[in-house]
Formats: structure tokens, C-alpha cells, sequence
């Protein structure tokens, strides 16, 4: 089971979860697509691949309100799992993923890999092989 967790703030991170989940369901694994807000963390944590999403913010920073809270207390709970990582951004150069791409490796999982897309997704083939990826982990 692929579990697909994310926030989104102006609908390009939900644009590119969607896609990721037709992505994961087209190489024939099973997917759940949450936000956040609607899940829990012990429910992420029992997952055995998880794909995490969420826009670059601020500074090029996770979401302060909902999203760094939550992987804040699911990071000791990553370890020995397989996750991926993904989100879209308006500015910058990525620094918000490669950020937290280390403190989910910090943790001890194992990244699958990561997609980012600026501004809106369109089928963007990062999402299509995240999703792929996430299917054969």
C-alpha cells in the first residue's frame, strides 16, 4: 500500500498528488491519497512506502502551521521506510526539497525519490515517475 500524504495551499500540490495516484494505480499498486489535515501520523507511519507533499513556502520552507508539525513527529517514525518526496514552487531553486530530503534521510528512511514542478503540474512526467516508483518500492 502506497500511502500519499500532502498539503496544498493554491491546488498545484494537490494537482500533482492526483497525478501521482493515477501514476502509482496505472503499475497496479494500491494507493490511499490523504491531505494532512485528514489523516494521522500513526496511520502515515504504518504504511510501508510513503509519498509526502507539500509547496515550497516562505523562504523556501515546508508549510509552518500543518505540514512542519506533522513531519516533525512522523520523522522517528521513518525509519527503515520507503518515501518519496514532492511539491511545486513559484521561486527559488528547490532548496525547500533538498532540505527536507536530508532530515527524512536523517531519520532514517529511504528516499525513493522526489519530484518538484514549478507552478502548475500538467502532467508533468516527475509525477508520473514518482508515482511508478512509488509502485515498485
Amino acid at each position: 500500500m502506497v500511502e500519499i500524504a500532502y498539503w496544498s495551499g493554491t491546488g498545484n500540490t494537490e494537482a500533482m498528488a492526483s497525478e501521482i495516484e493515477a501514476a502509482v494505480k496505472a503499475a497496479g499498486a494500491d494507493v490511499e491519497s490523504v491531505r494532512f489535515e485528514d489523516t494521522t501520523v500513526d496511520d502515515v507511519a504504518g504504511k510501508d512506502v510513503i509519498l509526502l507533499g507539500c509547496p515550497a513556502m516562505g523562504a523556501e520552507e515546508l508549510e509552518d502551521s500543518i505540514v512542519e508539525p506533522f513531519f516533525a513527529d512522523l520523522a522517528p517514525k521513518l525509519k527503515g521506510k520507503k518515501v518519496g518526496l514532492f511539491g511545486s514552487y513559484g521561486w527559488g531553486t528547490g532548496e525547500w526539497m533538498d532540505n527536507w530530503k536530508q532530515r527524512t534521510e536523517e531519520a532514517g528512511a529511504t528516499i525513493i525519490g522526489t519530484a518538484i514542478v514549478n507552478e502548475t503540474p500538467d502532467n508533468a512526467p516527475e509525477c508520473k515517475e514518482l508515482g511508478e516508483l512509488a509502485a515498485k518500492a
